[in-house]
């Protein structure tokens, strides 16, 4: 049973962190209506931002306190990244309001090939490291309860609860504030949205705000985690089974989707791998994908598209 729910709490955590990413997919989707392919670029892109300022403000003010450090270098990175979506709104967005989906796509996707090059530029292209004092060494929990207790990774729970809480209030923003549902309403029906006075350039520079400090809080878990190299690019794509499972339209839905592909990724690994020589962690998520897009394209939670004609 203390295997089991060791298990289960390593799965449930990774859940969170794919949460996370999903997020930022969900958010560029339900305000504009496109899939947003630059989210892998961005979260590199603010990994590698929050990496070099951290290692810069040392030298640029004399401080050396870690914490004080780590809290500069991400407000900075916070701020670049608000620059990156003022940037995209105002270069890319504004000149394609009320374009097709397809149009949309691509520019994301130019928008992310850019956004890999700049950070090269600007951030170099070497492997750097993220040291947000998260503890790194297992922790036994539950002793008293099963024998030998439960081995928890403090990383993992602290990056875990970090994504519960963004997720809690990315949740609260969508739901209860007059902006979310404004968002809400762009992303029904673009042109219904300008028709009664919602500001379309406006809303569409919150939202990529917003999936900015995502991508950024991201960004720094995986990087501190992973290392920030530009193979973090690759995070993105863990999440896209996802935003399949959870729906593109439904931010609790990329929630209960994350924990579930989690949760799904190593109860497979661990009790069915052997038996079948292992490596299910790497593909169970895209074969439950796979399944949902032939039986229920629109995920759990997404809404379903009827087209008459």
């Amino acid at each position: 049973m203390a295997f089991f729910l060791e298990t289960l709490l390593g799965g449930l955590m990774a859940g969170m962190l794919y949460s996370l990413v999903a997020l930022g997919f969900v958010l560029i989707y339900k305000a504009s209506g496109v899939f947003n392919f630059a989210q892998g670029a961005m979260v590199l892109f603010a990994a590698l931002a929050m990496a070099r300022f951290s290692e810069w403000i040392p030298g640029w003010t004399g401080i050396d306190n870690r914490i004080a450090v780590n809290l500069a270098a991400f407000l900075l990175a916070g701020m670049v990244m608000f620059v990156v979506a003022w940037l995209i709104e105002r270069l890319a967005l504004r000149h394609l309001v009320n374009q097709e989906g397809t149009t949309l796509l691509m520019a994301t996707l130019g928008i992310g090939y850019f956004l890999d090059g700049i950070g090269q530029t600007l951030f170099g292209s070497n492997i750097y490291e993220i040291n947000i004092g998260m503890p790194k060494d297992p922790m036994l929990a539950f002793e008293s309860v099963f024998e030998g207790g439960i081995l928890i990774n403090k990383e993992d729970l602290y990056a875990a609860l970090i994504a519960a809480v963004l997720v809690a209030m990315l949740s609260l923003f969508f739901q209860k504030t007059s902006t979310g549902r404004a968002l809400r309403a762009v992303a029904d029906d673009h042109q219904a949205a300008q028709s009664i006075g919602i500001p379309l350039n406006r809303i569409w520079f919150i939202v990529w705000c917003v999936a900015g400090v995502v991508a950024l809080v991201a960004g720094v878990i995986w990087g501190s985690k992973l290392g920030v190299q530009f193979s973090l690019t690759t995070v993105a794509l863990r999440a896209l089974p996802v935003v399949i499972l959870g729906g593109l339209t439904s931010v609790p839905g990329a929630i209960i989707g994350g924990l579930i592909i989690g949760v799904g990724e190593k109860m497979s690994e661990v009790f069915v791998g052997p038996y079948v020589g292992g490596g299910i962690e790497i593909w169970f998520a895209y074969v439950l994908a796979l399944v949902f897009l032939l039986f229920r394209p629109q995920g759990l939670f997404g809404e379903k598209i009827i087209d008459r004609v």
